[in-house]
């Protein structure tokens, strides 16, 4: 009884993690690293090879992006996978998840125009399913199962949109692997302690979109108030303003110097009452001509460059000895009049 608890329990999970990225999303995002994928095993671990547009993406992009190889896997609980399984000519699989029903995995070496129109597009792909189609998983493609840390081993990249729920746990096993990987996550996740270590010494950085970002979800998603809504067609969708994409690929981007305006004032800049650091509200007010530690909101990581700053931590007031600084009164988190203020990274100008 244990382990069919287990299984639903994983499945009502991974159903409520079901955020399917728009293709103009990923092709926006992915131009940036178009370069490096040369010759190299692309791994979407996370995606249903009917439905995700990481797949999409990759396969009427395989020769232009000189791909090795194109590998697929996702969770038992795809609905659209098993929507298309008459039209292979397999058969249904019975019973809930844990029961019975196996996910599938796509492996793709060659990518042809096989409706000779001249160019790699969805018919292609599609005809390319029928002739080589999905094969059966043996456990629940979860990216934590042997079978799928086996694909894992075998990539030189993730590319996906992960659980949101099951984040850390995703990108730590990315970094046990010593994989490369460019996938979205929250902007929250910065202040997870697992994810700010990385991001503090420079082992993962941000990607280029930052901010707001509208995904598909399936008709079992339930109605938010806000940031939700059903199209002419009746899909439904979920739009968040707090997205942005992690890599540890470099790119351009990082390299690129923050230009600073302000000049540092005793009046314009307060003190934390606990830590010897000025608060700065916005990335923008950063003063140039400040030695100091600074305070700054998370969103500074949108325009990080480590040859232009330094991480020295993190304050909140649920993070605990991340600070890079000592506490003069002992407490964690940015105080400033007896007052706690919002999560700040802590960063130092360099030369």
């Amino acid at each position: 009884m244990a382990s069919k608890n287990s299984s639903l329990g994983k499945a009502s999970k991974a159903k409520k993690d079901e955020f399917y990225t728009q293709l103009a999303d990923v092709e926006n995002e992915l131009r940036h690293y178009k370069s490096f994928f040369k010759d190299k095993i692309v791994f979407c671990n996370c995606d249903d090879p009917f439905e995700s547009n990481f797949v999409k993406y990759f396969a009427m992009n395989f020769n232009a992006l000189g791909l090795k190889k194109l590998i697929a896997t996702c969770y038992a609980t795809s609905p659209v996978m098993y929507s298309q399984l008459t039209f292979f000519g397999e058969p249904e699989p019975i019973g809930s998840v844990g029961e019975g029903k196996k996910p599938y995995k796509i492996e793709i070496t060659e990518v042809r125009d096989e409706n000779g129109d001249g160019a790699i597009d969805l018919d292609d792909f599609e005809s390319m399913l029928r002739n080589n189609p999905p094969k059966l998983l043996q456990g629940d493609g979860d990216f934590r199962s042997d079978e799928c840390i086996t694909l894992l081993k075998e990539a030189d990249v993730v590319v996906t949109n992960p659980p949101f729920s099951l984040f850390r746990e995703y990108v730590a096993q990315l970094i046990e692997y010593d994989k490369k990987f460019i996938i979205i996550g929250n902007q929250n996740a910065i202040t997870y302690k697992e994810i700010f270590t990385l991001l503090r010494d420079n082992k993962v950085w941000l990607g280029y979109k930052f901010g707001d970002m509208a995904f598909t979800v399936p008709d079992s998603y339930e109605p938010r108030e806000t940031r939700f809504w059903i199209d002419e067609n009746g899909q439904k969708w979920r739009s968040m303003g707090n997205i942005c994409w992690y890599t540890n690929i470099d790119i351009q981007k990082r390299h690129e110097d923050l230009i600073l305006y302000r000049n540092y004032s005793e009046n314009d800049y307060q003190k934390y009452d606990n830590y010897d650091a000025i608060n700065v509200d916005k990335v923008s007010e950063i003063p140039i001509d400040y030695a100091g530690v600074m305070g700054v909101p998370i969103t500074f990581m949108d325009k990080y460059n480590p040859e232009q700053f330094q991480i020295v931590g993190l304050i909140a007031g649920n993070i605990k000895g991340l600070a890079g600084i000592t506490s003069s009164t002992g407490k964690d988190g940015p105080y400033i009049g007896g007052k706690l203020k919002f999560g700040r990274i802590l960063i130092r100008k360099r030369g």
